[in-house]
């Protein structure tokens, strides 16, 4: 494909490329930020009573009652983690949440494992918000349910085509569905609890509940629902990740953010499951609790289907969350040498693009394993949010026990990166209560999930946190490796030559690649053989006689390989060379064709590049690869200039 095709189609699908200098104007306000950040809590509202009343569902509808109580306890633990993420803000305003709190508090260890907790909860976040934004698209159109997995695919990639197209970008794009899904569940909350107060809101009709073997209502059962319903409580850290995407004041703008999000989350939250056991809705497989209770509320009316648009629209949205957080957490690992290096280069629309294509495929295979089971998928989930809530935590308690020690002393001047401003740190005992009261909680919300949902799917993410975790530090190890051998002295350098270089061109047979390669190891100043390797002995007579009248200088070797190997007699050879000279240098010269076109290059045999890649490996062995392209040769006439 045409380079300038090539072009022209990027800006039509990514945008032209932004300038380093206009990163700035990249940045959101409020308004953005909450639809970028929050849209992954806000549309947990959606599925979480819906979890807690599937696992009361075993003890009977009796029970259901009990999803109010529940429901109170998970908005107090959202309280606590709101304020205590709100300190965290203002204490990290570059951003990385739990990641950096846990690293420059609790180790190395610990950032690691909170991280591989986040970027799981991330990938999760995708599958199970597209997962669940298709279970309300079934709702309305049963005929859909066979294509479900095909439709979650399609709207992963339309979401990794926007984010690519930038921050801001995509942020302004889905702002109007994220807040059009707020108004719209804000007043069918309200317009329910005016028709329940005032007797008018009646129980729905037609509903099926699932089916389940009744068991007794157990503390370890209440423990399994409340469990549940803590996915919406999923996303709450998502701002703290994102900081540095906010317009300045950065802090003050992401930590209003917070609240509002908090707000909002927890008022939803509370009136879906007051007004759930109010209409009696049934946990079912048909037909989800948001769209009962809309029917309950509504009937099936043009209110009906915006709530159920809106609902759809923003259960799709809340995997941008993981969208605009999972790219920055992945680049802050491959910074700290934890992920490969690329993951920390931005395209030209200045996002991470390594990162937003990872997410997308690690999603949309978990939607394709599952067969985009929602319910399948949130038992893996919540564990490795709540994990990392836990770590952050702990981290701020240890950063205050640190400040509180050196105001004490009166020796504390700022924190040791720079980051709070001095009247933060007011009061600081208070704030360290918060945050050890926010670990405890999550702490206990972390272990009542891994041990009620061990034997649903928890185990995977109890074994695959540490599997991750195993892996960053072996990445980090090559790393340091690497690091350690291309690393100079602290003095000048002294730049020596080699005491022995000997240069070998790789002969196939005798054209105008070979005069290239020649005409370029002349340059070079050094001595000079070519090497054949013969797999047929008329053909290597027909070398030798072309390369005696054409070109008639040096030396010209065969090697016979009569098992037709390539790579194996040219590494003995060098392996004799090197013997002869082990203090020096081998330069191998090949020939590498490159043919203009996408098809042009499969037709021809691909030796040469594997060669190449293989002859690197070589201790003392500097390979170079002379290009010869047949679109300037064919523009040239049939003279001697090559």
């Amino acid at each position: 494909m045409d380079t300038h095709v090539k072009s022209a189609l990027s800006r039509i699908f990514f945008g032209k490329p932004i300038h380093n200098e206009e990163a700035h104007n990249q940045t959101i306000g409020k308004a953005v930020g909450l639809a970028v950040f929050a849209s992954d809590a806000l549309s947990s509202v959606a599925y979480a009573t819906q979890e807690i009343l599937l696992i009361l569902a075993i003890a009977g509808v009796s029970a259901f009652h009990l999803s109010l109580p529940i429901a109170g306890v998970i908005i107090l633990l959202l309280a606590i983690l709101t304020m205590s993420y709100r300190q965290t803000i203002f204490a990290y305003p570059d951003g990385g949440g739990a990641y950096i709190v846990a690293k420059d508090n609790l180790g190395e260890g610990a950032a690691q494992t909170a991280g591989a907790a986040l970027l799981m909860d991330y990938i999760l976040t995708v599958a199970v918000s597209i997962s669940s934004g298709t279970d309300q698209i079934v709702s309305v159109f049963p005929n859909l349910l066979p294509h479900q997995v095909t439709l979650c695919l399609g709207l992963i990639g339309f979401m990794m085509i926007m984010n690519l197209r930038g921050v801001k970008e995509s942020g302004t794009a889905f702002a109007f569905p994220t807040y059009f899904f707020v108004i719209v569940s804000s007043f069918t909350v309200g317009f329910g609890l005016w028709k329940s107060f005032n007797g008018t809101l009646m129980a729905v009709q037609g509903v099926e509940m699932i089916k389940t073997t009744l068991q007794p209502l157990t503390m370890f059962l209440i423990l399994r629902a409340f469990s549940s319903g803590c996915t919406a409580l999923t996303g709450v850290e998502a701002i703290s990740n994102g900081i540095t995407a906010f317009k300045e004041p950065r802090s003050k703008n992401a930590a209003n953010t917070m609240v509002f999000m908090g707000l909002i989350l927890g008022f939803l939250f509370l009136g879906i499951t007051y007004l759930s056991v109010h209409i009696h809705a049934l946990p079912s497989d048909s037909e989800t609790i948001i769209s009962q209770l809309a029917r309950a509320i509504y009937g099936k009316g043009i209110m009906y289907n915006l709530l159920m648009a809106g609902t759809t629209i923003i259960l799709i949205m809340a995997a941008n969350t993981s969208y605009a957080d999972f790219p920055r957490l992945c680049a802050l690992h491959a910074g700290d040498g934890f992920l490969p290096r690329q993951l920390t280069y931005k395209s030209g629309r200045l996002v991470f693009s390594w990162g937003i294509i990872f997410l997308s495929v690690s999603a949309g295979a978990l939607i394709f394993i599952f067969n985009a089971h929602t319910s399948a998928l949130i038992p893996l989930y919540a564990i490795g949010v709540f994990m990392s809530f836990t770590l952050s935590q702990f981290g701020m308690v240890v950063r205050w026990q640190k400040i509180g020690k050196k105001l004490l002393n009166s020796t504390y001047k700022h924190v040791s990166n720079g980051q709070e401003e001095a009247h933060h740190l007011q009061g600081w005992r208070f704030k360290q209560m918060i945050n050890l009261l926010g670990a405890i909680a999550s702490g206990l919300v972390m272990a009542i999930f891994a041990i009620t949902k061990f034997t649903s799917g928890a185990w995977v993410t109890v074994f695959l946190i540490p599997a991750m975790v195993w892996v960053f530090f072996r990445i980090h190890s090559h790393y340091k490796r690497v690091g350690k051998f291309l690393k100079l002295p602290w003095k000048k350098a002294a730049v020596l030559s080699y005491p022995q270089m000997k240069t070998i061109i790789l002969v196939d047979d005798v054209n105008t690649g070979t005069l290239r390669m020649i005409r370029f190891a002349k340059t070079l100043g050094h001595p000079w053989i070519a090497l054949h390797v013969n797999f047929d002995h008329a053909r290597a007579e027909t070398v030798k006689n072309k390369w005696n009248e054409l070109i008639g200088e040096s030396e010209l070797v065969f090697i016979y390989s009569p098992y037709r190997l390539l790579l194996e007699p040219v590494t003995e050879f060098l392996r004799k060379s090197r013997e002869e000279m082990p203090n020096g240098i081998i330069h191998i010269i090949t020939g590498q064709l490159v043919v203009p076109g996408n098809f042009g290059h499969l037709l021809h045999s691909k030796n040469a590049r594997g060669l190449y890649d293989e002859l690197q490996k070589i201790e003392s062995v500097i390979v170079t690869a002379v290009p010869y392209h047949l679109e300037k040769r064919n523009k040239q006439s049939n003279s001697s200039v090559i």
